[in-house]
């Protein structure tokens, strides 16, 4: 009986050593062949690229963005002796916006200086002059007479999302090319910093790394595209404590073509002063929830008056977006220009409601009006139009009007008028921007364009006939 349990025993360690040899000899025919060298462990520091891993994109967002921000030196209160400065020097930081040498940073930057120094990051230096500055958001735009700068592409910053990484680069404590990251911690922000009385304060709140130096810097997402411009920290030490704020790269842009356009902002008003709700007035007012902007007084014979609005009335929103407090009204007002209409929905006495409202300027006053008329005489003749470029702009200072669009069949198309047309006179006179054109077209029954093509040196005429 022995003997039995002994074979047994052995025939079951035969096996499991057979089948222990054929499993390792199948195992190392399927493992990769692995050379007798030493390891080489720079194989472990090859550049991995994971989805939805934001930081490997900090690399690629801050080489694409650094060349584009450069330092600003603004001089104050001194005389210009034998090519030094004497008074105060204040350092800052500017993004530039276009190759041909538009630079745009903080107006507190920039504010009373008699001289403005800009460093590339290549370290050349230009002298820079103000186009035109804007106290309500805090904004400057100046020029450079230079060729060929690397410039930033803005990007969306109604996008933007509270948790979404982003990039702070500037020049704290003059430490050029300085850049950290950190996180959108909140967006809409006023903190009560800027002094002008018609301030717009809709601050992308950042908890990146932003000290004295870094104002008029960018603020970019992992893309590389400018979302912000760096302006204010909050601080009782005087130093990055973890609350930075940028103004919206969607508002800056809009500030910054108007500067350049006409030396100053084209800003629409509603005449309306409003407050954000509590949950006690919102019960008061008969609304779900404590959302929108309570309308507290009106101007006389302003906008919103005339339109139809009423103190008391709560305002949800502006042509299809959100309002609910001050500041995201004057936000969603500085994307339009007097003379625009605008579609607001309100609540009154429980009822939702919507009507129309014409813009009109900080005087009460239509100004240069971009007429519905005239936008839709264009569609007649046949063509659609858009502000000349930086670059553009640059090649005819006196500036200009460019055709977008030319429709099919339409008197604009019969005339042979192509796309890339810019276009300089209407009816004799001079057209330097949209504003101008619309303004002509809505003044006259005639409609003689005169303009060039970018590429050739003659000048075109066009008689059009609705």
């Amino acid at each position: 009986m022995a003997s039995r349990w002994i074979i047994i025993v052995g025939l079951v360690a035969f096996f499991s050593a057979f089948l222990g040899v054929a499993a390792g000899r199948w195992m190392v025919a399927d493992a990769p062949q692995r050379s007798a060298s030493p390891v080489d462990f720079r194989a472990e520091l090859t550049p991995r690229a994971f989805a939805g891993s934001a930081p490997t994109h900090f690399i690629d967002a801050s080489e694409r963005v650094m060349p584009a921000v450069v330092a600003v030196q603004s001089y104050r209160h001194g005389s210009l002796l034998a090519g030094i400065d004497e008074g105060s020097v204040t350092s800052g930081s500017a993004v530039i916006i276009s190759s041909n040498g538009y630079i745009a940073t903080n107006h507190h930057v920039v504010e009373g200086a008699h001289r403005i120094r800009v460093t590339l990051q290549d370290r050349r230096e230009f002298d820079a002059r103000v186009i035109g500055i804007d106290e309500s958001t805090d904004l400057a735009l100046l020029k450079i007479d230079v060729e060929g700068l690397a410039a930033v592409v803005f990007g969306d910053s109604d996008s933007l999302r509270v948790g979404e990484w982003v990039l702070a680069i500037g020049n704290p404590y003059s430490l050029n090319s300085t850049v950290t990251t950190g996180i959108v911690s909140a967006k809409g922000r006023s903190i009560d910093v800027l002094r002008a009385d018609d301030r717009i304060e809709t601050f992308i709140q950042t908890d990146a790394a932003v000290n004295p130096g870094n104002s008029g810097g960018a603020l970019v997402n992992t893309a590389g595209q400018l979302i912000g411009i760096n302006t204010a920290i909050i601080t009782n030490s005087g130093r990055h404590e973890g609350y930075a704020f940028a103004i919206p790269g969607n508002l800056a842009r809009r500030v910054l073509n108007d500067l350049r356009d006409y030396g100053e902002v084209k800003r629409a008003v509603m005449g309306a002063w409003i407050q954000a709700l509590n949950d006690a007035q919102a019960k008061r007012l008969r609304l779900p929830t404590a959302r929108g902007a309570l309308i507290t007084s009106l101007t006389p014979d302003g906008p919103a008056a005339r339109g139809g609005l009423e103190a008391g009335d709560v305002l949800i929103a502006i042509n299809g977006a959100d309002v609910n407090s001050s500041p995201e009204m004057q936000d969603q007002l500085s994307r339009y220009r007097p003379g625009e209409t605008v579609r607001v929905t309100y609540i009154r006495n429980g009822r939702t409601r919507e009507l129309s409202i014409l813009l009109r300027d900080k005087l009460n006053q239509s100004g240069l009006l971009v007429s519905e008329r005239s936008g839709d005489l264009l569609q007649r003749l046949g063509f659609e139009v858009k502000a000349l470029t930086y670059e553009e702009y640059d090649r005819f200072p006196e500036g200009g009007v460019r055709v977008t669009v030319v429709f099919k069949g339409s008197p604009a198309d019969r005339s042979n008028l192509r796309p890339g047309f810019i276009i300089t006179g209407f009816n004799g006179r001079p057209v330097a921007n949209v504003e101008s054109l619309f303004l002509g077209l809505a003044e006259s029954d005639s409609h003689f364009f005169k303009g060039v093509y970018p590429d050739h040196n003659t000048e075109y005429y066009y008689q059009l006939v609705d």
